[in-house]
């Protein structure tokens, strides 16, 4: 019964979805094994290692990191391809559906309308809703399947700030039930902080902050036991944010409330 309020089912399973790439590889090797791994269409060259070590596996369509290179949007057909080589595998979970960061809706109604052209429906594809999108097109996208992602964008393109959580608090809103319950499964997109997804009712998260955090030296240099390695970094990041569980139910807390005692 830990962790467990007065109303009961106060703490809820989340899948950690941990992003790479992670160098060098034996430290994803570490990191992932028994875990849940997210591998980028974008940065593709760690999926094997990926499938065969981790739990499980979803796929993203690398739009978040096209749109920050400047690299154009995705390309659906060689995407699709991608996912289908993978779809057949014990540890694929599944796959964000193509989206433009930056997009308004009919660019990214349309992307969708390609996507489940290519693959014959919505499948085991994922759909993403971007904050700045209205709440009708959550609410929509929240019924067409059983699970939507939650991407940060526009105004509220950075997950924590005031402006973030007061719109977030819009959208579990809309999506949810009176008690609090999410109408589908959610998945946030670059939510792996325990200052977030203990907070929101997600059924999984992801972020890239173990693989961006471990080599950053000054981080770690405080005593004589601070590890050196990066392999016992990354565990001790991941024991950290693994520790906490999401929300059980949309409680408005709006970002006030927290249970980091395990996480700097």
């Amino acid at each position: 019964m830990h962790g467990l309020s007065r109303e009961g089912l106060g703490r809820a399973s989340v899948i950690h979805y941990h992003g790479g790439p992670i160098t060098p590889e034996p430290v994803a090797v570490a990191l992932w094994t028994r875990r849940h791994a997210m591998v980028s269409f974008a940065n593709p060259e760690q999926v094997e290692l990926a499938f065969e070590v981790a739990q499980s596996v979803a796929l993203d369509n690398g739009a978040f990191s096209f749109w920050r290179a400047g690299r154009g949007k995705v390309d659906v057909p060689a995407y699709a391809a991608f996912v289908e080589r993978w779809r057949g595998h014990p540890g694929f979970d599944w796959a964000l559906i193509p989206d433009v960061i930056d997009g308004d809706e009919d660019a990214n109604e349309a992307l969708l309308l390609e996507w489940l052209r290519e693959n014959g429906g919505m499948r085991d594809g994922v759909p993403v809703w971007h904050l700045h999108e209205s709440l009708e097109r959550l609410q929509m996208l929240a019924c067409r399947g059983d699970r939507v992602a939650l991407g940060s964008s526009g105004a509220y393109s950075d997950p924590g700030s005031a402006e973030w959580w007061q719109r977030m608090g819009e959208a579990m809103d809309a999506v949810c039930d009176s008690e609090g319950r999410p109408r589908c499964k959610l998945h946030g997109l670059r939510m792996l902080d325990p200052t977030i997804f203990s907070q929101l009712p997600l059924a999984s998260a992801d972020s890239c902050n173990v693989a961006r955090n471990i080599g950053i030296d000054q981080a770690w240099d405080r005593g004589p036991y601070a590890p050196k390695s990066k392999t016992t970094r990354a565990l001790i990041l991941a024991e950290r944010i693994e520790h906490h569980g999401s929300a059980a139910r949309w409680r408005r807390t709006f970002g006030h409330q927290h249970n980091m005692e395990l996480f700097a």
